[in-house]
């Protein structure tokens, strides 16, 4: 019974799914830290210029004083002294990361679906010609009259 369960497991673990979704756990922390560095260190301070010098890792609102006097100039500060804060400048920068992501996401997703999409077969073309309703040869689309038994078409559209 142990064997069969360990043989089962094994199975399921070297299965393409599973692997492949473990690469995409690993990609994905990679990338997680990329998009934390990218927001931390250029996007952050780029705000912060456009807004006054302000650095959201420092926006938050004492909700009750610790043992230390206040103000707090710095979260570090806040936490030093055991002050309970509403850290709404973490916040702020969890959300550039989630739309950082998000829209590094739709860009590979569409990139990719561009890719998939080159291996398809192209639309078929406009046909040129069409049927003689009287004797079902092929002729061109704009005769008015069939080759092939010179009945008088109805239409050159027909």
């Amino acid at each position: 019974m142990a064997a069969r369960f360990l043989k089962e497991f094994r199975e399921f673990a070297v299965k393409g799914n599973v692997v492949d979704m473990a690469v995409g756990i690993i990609i994905g922390a990679a990338f997680t830290a990329i998009v934390n560095s990218l927001v931390k260190d250029i996007f952050t301070p780029l705000i912060g210029l456009i807004t006054g010098g302000v650095n959201f890792t420092n926006q938050f609102w004492v909700l009750r004083a610790g043992s230390g006097e206040g103000p707090y100039n710095t979260l570090e500060q806040a936490q030093a002294a055991g002050a309970v804060t509403l850290n709404y400048g973490l916040f702020i920068n969890a959300t550039l990361s989630f739309l950082i992501v998000a829209f590094a996401t739709f860009v590979l997703i569409r990139n990719i679906n561009r890719l998939k999409n080159l291996h398809h077969e192209p639309e078929p073309a406009a046909p040129t010609v069409k049927s003689c309703p009287y004797c079902i040869s092929k002729i061109p689309l704009e005769a008015t009259r069939c080759p092939a038994c010179t009945s008088h078409l109805e239409s050159a559209a027909s």
